[in-house]
């Protein structure tokens, strides 16, 4: 391809959508990527179906040191901008919960999708793509790829973050920010289970693969209502992968295992009717009896019947059944996480364009950046958002 007007770095979700705006436009683009396949995180999003926007996406589902940054973008390119996108091509799709929209058939949809949107002779894909160096030069930026340089007006990163390295998550993105004298906002795994101290941990393995809806909050007060998973790790489910951008190492969270049951006034009644049932035969009527016998184990609840019962009791099984203290040991990292929090400083960014206020004509979107969404189709909102306000601010041909 002569003259190459922007070079893109990822050909994942944002540098393909991108790729497909600026080819539009008339703009001669290059997609670099280190992969075997476009798009390896698209794939293997939402158990395969990919979830790939939030019916009720705004930006106060977003996580940024700078919070008001990702607005604009989000209010220019919506969640019902990409619906249309997927409707035009005839995808069949389903709401699953709280605005979630999946694809029913596979991810692979969208993958088609962004490929046949960027299937325009002034759009060239390069995969195995190993690019080592890349310098500012007087009319753009110079790529050393594969042992050749190639040259752009235009150029930008769209790297991802560090979550599932196994897919090829690396950090250049950020050291290629960090060249251009950009702070990088510290980055951890979001979006990710909990691992457990030991002796939890041992005593919660029997309920693996166990999962009940339930009210987890913070200790910053921030509270998320869905499934709960036990795993042999630890933690897992919506709930606690929401959480997970909210904690803070040696934190614990609240686990509320009855948000529509107010236990007290539960076991009152039961009490009336059912005077010598055992106490752990009544909560199995609420919850799992695997449950039921750990937080019996771990002297949680009393081995007793109901009219035994006595207000203190009630109050610590009120206590225990609402307001669960667990202190997590960690989360399971990066190699498990759907995202990355931190990144690229946002400050140090437009929001308008995604242009970098340190160097023109370089631009960040997507992941890369400070600015994590929840659990749901938000992230893929976000790559899909700022990687049309920057298409849309490219500079034409000279």
């Amino acid at each position: 391809m002569k003259n190459i007007d922007v070079i893109i770095l990822g050909a994942g979700a944002a540098g393909l959508f991108c790729a497909s705006l600026a080819g539009k436009r008339g703009l001669n683009t290059l997609v670099l990527d280190n992969g075997k396949k476009l798009g390896r995180k698209i794939l293997m999003s939402g158990g395969g179906r990919c979830n790939f926007t939030n019916m009720y996406a705004e930006h106060s589902n977003y996580l940024s040191s700078n919070p008001h940054f990702c607005k604009s973008a989000l209010a220019r390119y919506t969640q019902w901008d990409f619906i249309a996108l997927v409707s035009k091509y005839n995808i069949p799709y389903h709401e699953k919960t709280l605005g979630q929209l999946f694809c029913d058939n596979s991810a692979q949809d969208i993958v088609d999708i962004l490929k046949s949107e960027c299937d325009l002779p002034n759009i060239s894909i390069k995969l195995r793509s190993e690019v080592t160096e890349v310098e500012k030069c007087d009319d753009g930026f110079t790529v050393t790829v594969n042992g050749s340089q190639v040259s752009a007006r235009s150029l930008i990163v769209a790297t991802g973050g560090l979550s599932m390295p196994a897919l090829g998550a690396t950090p250049f993105g950020y050291r290629l920010a960090e060249q251009f004298g950009h702070t990088i906002v510290p980055t951890r795994a979001a979006l990710v289970p909990f691992t457990l101290h030991k002796p939890l941990l041992e005593a919660l393995q029997v309920l693996s693969g166990i999962s009940v809806a339930a009210t987890v909050t913070s200790t910053s007060g921030t509270l998320f209502k869905e499934n709960i998973l036990f795993t042999h790790r630890g933690l897992s489910g919506p709930a606690i992968l929401q959480i997970s951008n909210y904690w803070k190492p040696g934190e614990y969270v609240s686990i509320n295992l009855l948000p529509e049951t107010p236990i007290d006034r539960f076991l009152s009644d039961e009490k009336q009717a059912h005077p010598n049932q055992s106490l752990k035969n009544t909560l199995i009527k609420l919850l799992p009896k695997r449950l039921i016998e750990v937080l019996q184990g771990l002297g949680q609840i009393p081995d007793c019947n109901l009219k035994q019962l006595n207000h203190p009791q009630i109050e610590a099984l009120h206590n225990t059944l609402h307001h669960w203290q667990v202190q997590p040991n960690g989360t399971e990292g990066y190699r498990t996480a759907e995202v990355t929090l931190g990144g690229v400083d946002t400050r140090e960014i437009s929001s308008k364009t995604m242009e970098s206020l340190n160097v023109s004509g370089l631009y960040f979107i997507g992941e890369v950046m400070d600015v994590t969404g929840w659990l749901g189709g938000y992230n893929f909102q976000w790559a899909w958002s700022s990687a049309a306000a920057c298409a849309e601010s490219l500079p034409n041909h000279q």
